[in-house]
């Protein structure tokens, strides 16, 4: 059975860009050796299986087939539940208002320790943050649609690859793991 892992595919199927579907991805993935493909929603939501234990490698493997496949690249990010599991209960901003508020900058990388420094010095009004090596927490009291501090903000300033998903999937995304 292996690892379970979390796989997350950044800017799929967002206003015709990059369309993928589920089904297709899962045969292709399951092609590589991976077990137990499981996708949620169409944004690039994936838990499955491997006996590997390289997260590096898994998310290379992953990014190459999927360009191979569909003919364009995706940034690919792989994490353990345990990882979700974490992040979830460690958010700075739980205690504060609706879970539809709450956001999830998933880090490739930790940001070096200077850019977080000015990253920190950014005031965004209505909406907090706050930054760690493998995640940044948003609360975006408007809702993220209407937020300043978003995905493409984090990956300029903090100079990371990174995907963000909502408190509900990443919810979701523990249970499917754990299922």
């Amino acid at each position: 059975m292996g690892n379970t892992y979390i796989g997350l595919l950044r800017g799929i199927n967002v206003s015709g860009q990059k369309k993928i579907k589920m089904a297709e991805l899962r045969d292709v993935l399951e092609e590589i050796g991976l077990k137990n493909v499981k996708t949620y929603i169409q944004s690039g939501n994936i838990v499955f299986n491997s006996e590997r234990t390289d997260q590096n490698k898994l998310q290379e493997t992953i990014a190459t087939s999927i360009r191979k496949h569909f003919g364009f690249d995706v940034p690919t990010l792989v994490i353990q539940d345990e990882d979700i599991k974490q992040i979830l209960e460690t958010n700075p901003f739980s205690g504060e208002g609706e879970a539809n508020k709450l956001y999830y900058v998933l880090l490739k990388n930790a940001p070096k320790e200077d850019l977080v420094k000015e990253f920190n010095q950014l005031h965004f009004e209505n909406e907090g943050h706050h930054i760690t090596d493998k995640c940044v927490y948003l609360l975006c009291k408007n809702g993220y649609g209407k937020a300043k501090l978003n995905n493409n903000v984090v990956e300029k300033k903090l100079k990371v690859e990174a995907t963000t998903r909502n408190q509900k999937t990443m919810l979701k995304l523990l249970e499917m793991a754990s299922g």
